[in-house]
This record gives C-alpha cells, sequence and structure tokens, in this order.
C-alpha cells in the first residue's frame, strides 16, 4: 500500500466529524430526516475512510471482528429490550405510551424513541462494517 500523507492527514480530520454528524442524524432521527439506520451507514462510512486512507491492518487492531459482534449484540439488546420492555408494561411491541403509563413518567417516549434509534444505529453500523471486513479479506496485498 502506497503512503499519502495528505489523504491520511484529511482522514484523522474527517473521521471525527464525520461520526459527529452520524450521532447527529441518528439523534435528531425521530424529529426530522435520518434516523437510526442513516447514522449507521454514515458512521460505517468513516470506518470505510479509515481503512482507505491506514490500511485493513490497521483497523483491524482497533475494531475486530469480535468487537463488531459485541456491538450487533448490544444494538439489537437496546432496540429488543425496549420493545419487550412495552410487552411487559401491558402494550404491543414498541409502544411507549404503555412504558410511559405504566412507569408513571409523562413524556418519556422522547427518551425511549432516542434509545431505539441508537440502537438501531449501533447495529446497522456493525453490520455494514462487518460486510465490509468480509468483502476485504484480511486486508494483506497480493503480488
Amino acid at each position: 500500500m502506497m503512503e499519502n500523507v495528505v489523504i491520511r492527514t484529511v482522514s484523522r480530520l474527517a473521521v471525527p466529524f464525520i461520526q459527529i454528524f452520524a450521532l447527529y442524524v441518528i439523534v435528531h432521527g425521530a424529529s426530522g430526516a435520518g434516523g437510526g439506520f442513516q447514522g449507521g451507514v454514515v458512521f460505517a462510512a468513516s470506518f470505510i475512510l479509515m481503512i482507505i486512507a491506514f490500511g485493513m491492518p490497521n483497523v483491524r487492531r482497533r475494531i475486530d471482528n469480535r468487537g463488531i459482534m459485541w456491538l450487533s449484540v448490544i444494538g439489537i439488546a437496546i432496540y429488543a429490550g425496549i420493545g419487550f420492555l412495552a410487552l411487559l408494561m401491558g402494550g404491543n411491541f414498541l409502544e411507549y405510551a404503555a412504558i410511559e403509563a405504566a412507569l408513571g413518567i409523562p413524556h418519556l417516549h422522547g427518551i425511549l424513541i432516542d434509545l431505539v434509534e441508537a440502537g438501531i444505529g449501533i447495529a446497522v453500523m456493525a453490520a455494514m462494517v462487518s460486510i465490509i471486513f468480509d468483502i476485504a479479506g484480511n486486508g494483506e496485498e497480493s503480488s
């Protein structure tokens, strides 16, 4: 892989802003355009940029398949956990009003929606990065 100082420097500067924008898209998905899926894909795009700039072996040292698996589990657990909590409270799956009524906390649905969107974003990001890792292989160049 050919070293390019410009690509690496720009990537180091851009990746944090891309990830912050992804979090913005996830959090503001309930009130505007965006959401968990879109934010998860944008977050995964930051990992793709890191792979392009620094190479697959360097990125895999920071987050490996085990880390991706745990992120998938956490994202799905957040989503499903809130859905099953609504079922336990006597409502339908992801019926936030049932959780609000059972706990007696008004306006809780906004927080629950944001948590569900975050869970979706984490799961989508993990799935997309996993797909990229699988497509790219082990990252060793063949000659």
